[in-house]
């Protein structure tokens, strides 16, 4: 049975995780923000991250709304803190999103509408599959990645933790993609990307 959700966060990313729980029929206590905010769905604004702790790890379980547009330890940041003091985190599936049944999925993953993840793939905790993604057989995704909308990721492909896989990219089977890595929107990566490098372009080259 599912336990009641607290979203992290109140921005654009927040707002479609929101939208997604509850077309599920999600029950939702409220949402955090540094400060009193409107939410567009009607949420409760609960207060700060530390309200969090009024609740026993037990009785909630944690949607972490804060997106990413590069590598950034944030997300990372905010999940490693509950996590470390027992808070689960809830994966979320779109229920237009296709995951074959072999797919391992991590705690707090986050996969959205149209995505569509193939055979043996595993995708560790808290990493965002966005809008329209596609995943092919055999990938591994590591923790805190974001794959962003679009994106095509053929077969047996490494992504290491803390990447950001931008709009559009296309990556060709057997690559690896360092930690930390940046791969800039439109890029087509035929080549393994070290840790921490930004990439861009077609094909794409460390800038």
């Amino acid at each position: 049975m599912s336990k009641p959700i607290i979203i992290i966060g109140n921005g654009g990313h927040a707002s479609v995780l929101t939208e997604i729980l509850l077309t599920h029929g999600e029950k939702m206590l409220g949402f955090t923000a540094p400060t009193i905010e409107k939410n567009q769905f009607s949420l409760p604004y609960l207060g700060n991250d530390e309200v969090v702790f009024k609740y026993s790890p037990s009785d909630i379980e944690l949607v972490l709304g804060v997106g990413m547009v590069q590598p950034s330890p944030l997300r990372r940041k905010i999940f490693q803190y509950f996590f470390d003091r027992g808070y689960k985190f809830k994966s979320i599936i779109h229920s237009s999103a296709i995951v074959a049944p072999s797919v391992k999925l991590g705690q707090g993953v986050q996969i959205m509408a149209g995505v569509i993840i193939q055979t043996n793939t595993e995708i560790a905790d808290n990493t965002i599959i966005n809008t329209g993604a596609l995943i092919d057989h055999d990938c591994r995704i590591e923790q805190h990645v974001h794959i962003a909308p679009g994106s095509q990721l053929s077969g047996a492909i490494h992504v290491q933790q803390g990447a950001h896989i931008g709009t559009g990219v296309t990556i060709i089977q057997g690559i690896l993609i360092g930690s930390n890595c940046l791969i800039g929107a439109g890029s087509v990566v035929v080549k393994n990307i070290p840790d921490g490098a930004t990439a861009l372009g077609v094909p794409a080259k460390e800038v």
